[in-house]
């Protein structure tokens, strides 16, 4: 294998204020990271992302080489073209912030188009700045098209070695085999390297799994906050509006009578319900509410990345 350290750099800068933290604060550094591409039912992981740059300082502390690691050809960057030349190029951006919470405590963030290529390598690169910058606990977050209504809280699924810093999560199933994700390697590659990490999978309503919904992101920073003891109330507040007004929006369509919609919502919380019920009574329950099967869940997965690819014209 190549040097791993070929694929990134170091922001001179934004490694100075990093390693002042670090000798600030001894337990050393939470890392979230999300990678854009794969599956993110209800564009969860982009909300965060998104919203914890927007709103709360940053500065890079490292950066990945886009230009290796990125297929030009499956996710073509925007150019912008006016009247009679190119005046502006979106270059993709992979890359490492240090960022401050409500608190003033610092975090880092991975975040950019997920690679495309040398998974491996790219794993090996990420377990080196964990290492270096001693990152105590790395976090990963998406989202997942599942048969669950909108009408009900959003469920999770937390993965990884530390599970215990998400306690009374079940598993909705003992075992599926799905696409791969870099996010996912690195996860693998990180806990089989003795590193803790986390992974929180949030269940998104199938139905509005391609769109934006907030109340999975919502849902998962809270799990995210709650396991790490970050501060971010600006977060949480601007994505509990955004999920206020997109749960207006799906109640305005339910009520503009979509026969088809209606019953699937329906259906879909009386499965919930019953399900939910075995849960309180311990299952000693005999209700017709099934779980999807691993089979299941894979053959969504799978229409959920057609569908993707289908719109960004791959």
């Amino acid at each position: 294998m190549l040097d791993p350290q070929g694929l990134y750099e170091w922001e001179p800068k934004g490694l100075a204020v990093a390693d002042l933290a670090l000798a600030q604060d001894s337990a050393g550094l939470v890392m979230l990271y999300h990678f854009d591409g794969y599956i993110d039912a209800g564009e969860t992981g982009d909300l965060i992302v998104r919203h914890l740059l927007d709103g709360l300082p940053h500065q890079v502390v490292a950066r990945f080489d886009h230009d290796r690691l990125i297929d030009y050809r499956a996710r073509r960057p925007l150019l912008t073209f006016r009247r009679d030349r190119w005046t502006a190029y979106e270059t993709p951006r992979l890359e490492l912030h240090l960022v401050q919470d409500a608190t003033g405590a610092p975090f880092l963030l991975l975040a950019g188009p997920e690679p495309d290529v040398e998974w491996e390598r790219f794993a090996v690169a990420v377990r080196e700045i964990v290492e270096r910058l001693r990152v105590r606990l790395a976090v990963n977050f998406h989202g997942i098209p599942m048969g669950v209504p909108h009408t009900r809280p959003v469920g999770i699924t937390p993965h990884g070695n530390r599970t215990d810093l998400t306690p009374g999560h079940r598993s909705w199933f003992d075992e599926a085999q799905v696409p791969g994700s870099a996010e996912a390697l690195v996860e693998y590659r990180l806990a089989q390297a003795g590193h803790d990490v986390l992974g929180v999978a949030a269940h998104v309503p199938h139905y509005v799994a391609r769109s934006a919904y907030p109340d999975a992101a919502l849902t998962v920073l809270e799990a995210v906050t709650a396991a790490t003891g970050l501060v971010l109330p600006g977060t949480a507040h601007a994505l509990r509006s955004a999920a206020h007004r997109t749960q207006e929006e799906i109640e305005h369509q339910l009520a503009r009578g979509d026969e088809e919609l209606v019953s699937l919502v329906r259906g879909l919380e009386h499965q919930y319900d019953a399900v939910a019920g075995a849960d309180t009574r311990g299952n000693l329950v005999a209700e017709p509410a099934e779980l999807p099967s691993a089979e299941e869940l894979g053959a969504e997965f799978e229409r959920f990345l057609a569908d993707r690819e289908g719109d960004s014209g791959h």
